[in-house]
């Protein structure tokens, strides 16, 4: 297929689709730094810089592909929905599909969506497919099974007036156990700029990569090492855990901070999964009907559903399409020279946020900061009762 790849970013979602035998016809993204990448990993590739400025696809496209920002979506972020000004972008590709209508399209977004002001915006997104003439399917998948060590649940969608996208998402299903814990023997991703609210706790494995953070900087997750140790992700150590090779993003350096190649990651389509993606949209597999289940009209939407052209259905599916499961975290982790070791004033602020915090933390790790925060020469906060919150950001300073 020939590929339009709107919101492109770094170019995952193209990059997965190149691997699986798709051409990337034109790039689409406003970002300075997304463009400095792009051109120079697909150099050759027509680039357009903002979207509602794109007046028409190429003739030769006939396949779309876009990971439509998700800030407005995000349980982290505003929640405004698709009237927020960032995803609300997704109009804009459905003018795209009014002036021609694409043969395929492939949507990309995180799982929040499904629930968001009681499951609308997910069927708002189908209901423009089906005024079109599109049959649909969509799953939630997790990246951790397609061989990263990162935790990362996205929904993918499939729009098409020629094949039946239950056979490109729904036709593969290899459901794999997720890891306990084992302080002391795995390693374990978090994101020390949390604490207060959330962990994003992972086994073996980082919590999903992001394009900022709950403090406003994009940020690495910290891993706690089996030997107590604990460390940030270099940036070359998030490449790989999205699928791309070490450097990928350092042509942003040219126009940015090198910190912001930390967003370019956080907000990329995982390679591996576009790279499935593209191979079912070449050679469909089979999807068995008797997954089906009841469409909800009202509430939630379900993490897996299609449409067939004449009824929705929800459908009975894992988050694992083909099971993978990665290596151990340490594999991903050989950006030495870019890891760091959580310092003094970060490990005690992650620490006064947890003393005021309701989590259930795992047993064992609050200690094991407390252990690495004296190894690096700090001093343990005391713990303080939640009145007391001008002290405890006393002793975070």
């Amino acid at each position: 297929m020939n590929i339009a790849g709107l919101f492109a970013g770094i170019g995952g979602f193209e990059l997965g689709m190149q691997q699986a035998g798709h051409h990337a016809e034109l790039f689409c993204d406003v970002l300075p730094t997304a463009r400095a990448v792009l051109a120079d990993r697909f150099p050759s590739v027509p680039f357009h810089h903002d979207i509602t400025t794109l007046r028409s696809l190429p003739a030769s496209v006939n396949a779309l592909c876009a990971g439509f920002p998700c800030q407005d979506l995000s349980q982290a972020g505003k929640t405004a929905g698709l009237d927020g000004a960032r995803s609300g972008l997704i109009a804009e590709v459905f003018r795209l599909l009014s002036r021609r209508r694409v043969p395929t399209v492939v949507v990309e977004n995180v799982p929040f969506m499904l629930q968001l002001n009681g499951g609308d915006a997910m069927r708002a997104i189908v209901d423009e497919f089906e005024q079109r003439g599109y049959r649909w399917a969509y799953r939630v998948v997790d990246s951790w099974s397609f061989g990263l060590a990162q935790r990362r649940e996205r929904v993918f969608l499939v729009a098409s007036r020629e094949l039946d996208p239950s056979e490109v998402l729904l036709a593969d299903d290899a459901p794999i156990e997720r890891l306990k814990s084992q302080l002391g023997v795995l390693s374990h991703g978090f994101y020390w700029t949390e604490g207060l609210g959330g962990l994003g706790w992972a086994v073996d494995a980082v919590p999903t990569l992001k394009n900022g953070s709950t403090i406003g900087i994009a940020s690495p997750p910290a891993v706690l090492l089996p030997d107590g140790r604990i460390v940030k992700l270099g940036i070359e150590d998030g490449e790989c855990l999205q699928g791309f090779d070490a450097g990928w993003t350092v042509a942003a350096e040219t126009v940015a901070k090198p910190s912001s190649r930390w967003g370019l990651i956080g907000s990329a389509v995982s390679v591996p999964v576009a790279r499935w993606v593209g191979g079912r949209l070449a050679e469909p597999g089979f999807y068995d009907t008797s997954r089906d289940l009841p469409y909800p009209e009202l509430g939630k939407s379900p993490k897996a559903a299609r449409y067939d052209g004449k009824k929705r259905h929800a459908v009975r599916i894992s988050t694992d399409p083909l099971g993978i499961k990665p290596p151990p975290l340490g594999t991903f982790m050989r950006d030495v020279a870019g890891q760091q070791m959580l310092s003094i004033k970060a490990t005690a602020g992650f620490l006064s946020r947890t003393r005021r915090a309701k989590l259930r933390f795992e047993p064992g790790f609050i200690h094991a900061v407390e252990r690495h925060l004296l190894a690096m020469g700090g001093t343990v906060p005391l713990q303080l009762p939640p009145a007391a919150p001008a002290q405890l950001e006393l002793l975070a300073a």
